[in-house]
């Protein structure tokens, strides 16, 4: 739904409730205008994000991502605010199947913004796993302490600890030797 369509909803919902009001039926009147409320909130907050939320603090990733797909546009039916909450839920429950597609994803939502702490901490912290996945050490330690900035509350030390112990071993691709490749230089 567009999300200035529930603007419309709760326009017709208190001009209800002044009608009742002006018709002695003042109890259904207030229940009316405070019943407009839920569409305003519903603006500012979507639904569909709060329902992928829902299921997410669930650990239901399946039930999440399905809420995210009735999102068919998201400049047109999220506010503003919600663009960066939109890719790190999608971020979130692509993590397990396809964690190369989460790097870009955290990137947008880091760049659209995102209100809580915990919620920048653990972007950050999926940046810096995905540094280090693809071998850029410097970059992870960066996002790594940029993380555990944000963490002031000490809910991700687990997860810090564990990529800072990646971070700490040796890059296997340096030290590996392909035997198939042409040894280029020596003389046989």
């Amino acid at each position: 739904m567009n999300k200035y369509i529930k603007f419309l909803i709760a326009g017709l919902m208190i001009a209800a409730g002044v009608y009742l009001m002006m018709n002695r039926q003042i109890g259904w009147g207030i229940v009316m205008v405070f019943f407009a409320a839920s569409p305003i909130l519903l603006f500012f907050k979507n639904e569909y994000i709060l329902m992928s939320f829902w299921q997410m603090r669930k650990q239901n990733f399946e039930k999440a991502a399905q809420w995210l797909t009735y999102i068919k546009n998201y400049k047109s039916q999220l506010h503003s605010s919600q663009y960066g909450y939109y890719h790190y839920l999608q971020g979130l429950t692509q993590a397990q199947e396809n964690p190369t597609k989460v790097e870009p994803l955290m990137k947008k939502a880091l760049e659209y913004g995102l209100n809580m702490k915990h919620d920048r901490a653990m972007a950050t912290l999926n940046l810096a796993a995905a540094a280090l996945q693809k071998g850029r050490k410097q970059e992870a330690q960066k996002l790594l302490e940029e993380a555990k900035k944000l963490d002031s509350a000490g809910m991700m030390t687990d997860q810090i600890k564990m990529i800072r112990d990646q971070l700490k071993m040796p890059s296997m691709q340096k030290h590996m030797h392909n035997p198939n490749m042409r040894q280029r230089g020596k003389i046989k």
